[in-house]
């Protein structure tokens, strides 16, 4: 009886043991073109849902509608999200084929040269030294682990957050020095980004006109789409100011940069006062008629114990008063501060002389007509150092440089 041949069929049906059985491997990590489509998905998603293209009603869809300008403009990115644009939202875009000449002359590599020296030990493709050097100053973006990425998620999200209720705001970003700053929020190209670090240094050199500063240094930016970038700090400010805006800070942030330079407070560290902004309670036409209305004050002890006697103090227009915020200041000299908030709003301060119902003549000078957000931005620019650059414009209500 002749033995029957075995075929491949049986050979592979006949793996007891599973040891031909393969799984491809996958990866977890996103590429920037993953991470492109994902963000474009978000806005088809949308849709799906409104049947309209986002809009500005509320933060969440300012940052669909950034992304969906930022595509728009871009033609590159136009091309690779296209084929996933089901309600042709980016219109005709042509789409690159590359003809057989182009995929002979892309040969980077050099594997289509026939070139007779094929030498193993000649390295046509090594990057000369000079080269390298040069090539260092180019930042590349590339994407974060996951878990790596996991934090900033979560910061990126508050930040989304506050803006949805106020407590941060969208501005223009104007100049790089005034505004570029370690811990703080920009949108560049539709896109969150967080400047975490940056090594900066100022040259310095001669001009006719006087001495030009510099300030230059490799920074470690995350954005919110998972990738990190070591940018130059100008290059950075550049793009913002080119397509990007400025995130104002939270009022927590603001607080907490009035503690100390280091952000913390220690044992050995000394409470010098409070900065305090009130609003008055008063029922005088004269005074309850006029908007935007507070108290820049400055208190060495507890504030409720200064002003629970309000309404029988000139200084509080004899009457009680709301307190709108405070701001306790470690290892600082707050009389300067306060004093330094005052001359800056001075153009603003209330000038009126009235007579109370005790006959007493008030002509009050620590209160002034200034928003309540601008008061917090003054703040800030005089712990950053900046508020020698800009001036309070009485008409418009806003800080702009001088």
């Amino acid at each position: 009886m002749s033995k029957k041949k075995l075929t491949l069929d049986d050979i592979f049906n006949d793996d007891e043991f599973g040891l031909l059985d393969s799984k491809a491997k996958t990866s977890t990590l996103k590429t920037e073109e993953d991470r492109l489509i994902d963000s474009f998905e978000e806005i088809n998603i949308f849709i799906d849902k409104n049947n309209r293209e986002p809009g500005t009603s509320s933060m969440s869809e300012y940052g669909l509608l950034a992304k969906l300008k930022n595509f728009r403009q871009d033609e590159a990115k136009k091309r690779i999200v296209k084929p996933f644009d089901r309600h042709n939202l980016l219109g005709h875009v042509e789409m690159v084929k590359p003809s057989l000449d182009d995929i002979l002359n892309d040969d980077v590599l050099g594997l289509l040269d026939t070139d007779k020296d094929l030498s193993i030990f000649t390295f046509k493709h090594t990057p000369k030294q000079e080269d390298r050097a040069e090539t260092d100053f180019v930042a590349q973006r590339k994407p974060l682990k996951e878990k790596d990425f996991k934090p900033y998620e979560v910061m990126f999200q508050k930040v989304h957050q506050e803006i949805k209720n106020g407590k941060r705001e969208i501005k223009p970003f104007k100049n790089i020095e005034k505004n570029l700053h370690v811990g703080n929020y920009y949108i560049m190209d539709g896109i969150l980004l967080y400047l975490e670090s940056a090594d900066l240094e100022k040259t310095e050199w001669e001009q006719n006109s006087g001495n030009r500063v510099r300030v230059e240094g490799r920074t470690r930016t995350i954005f919110e789409n998972g990738t990190e970038s070591n940018m130059l700090y100008r290059s950075l400010g550049k793009q913002i100011q080119k397509n990007g805006k400025l995130i104002t800070n939270s009022n927590e942030y603001i607080e907490n940069q009035l503690f100390v330079s280091s952000g913390l407070v220690e044992e050995e560290d000394v409470l010098t006062g409070y900065i305090y902004v009130l609003q008055s309670k008063s029922k005088n036409p004269k005074i309850s008629t006029i908007k935007d209305l507070f108290k820049i004050g400055f208190a060495s002890t507890s504030v409720e114990d200064r002003i629970k006697n309000a309404k029988n103090e000139s200084t509080y227009l004899f009457a009680d008063v709301h307190l709108k915020a405070k701001y306790p200041l470690y290892n600082r000299n707050a009389d300067v501060l306060e004093n330094l908030l005052h001359r800056f709003f001075a153009p603003a301060c209330l000038d009126v002389e009235f007579t109370n119902d005790k006959g007493q003549r008030i002509n009050p000078r620590e209160w002034f007509v200034v928003p309540f957000e601008v008061i917090e931005q003054a703040i800030q620019l005089i712990l950053n150092g900046n508020i020698v650059d800009y001036k309070y414009d009485v008409e418009k209500k806003t800080i702009k440089l001088k």
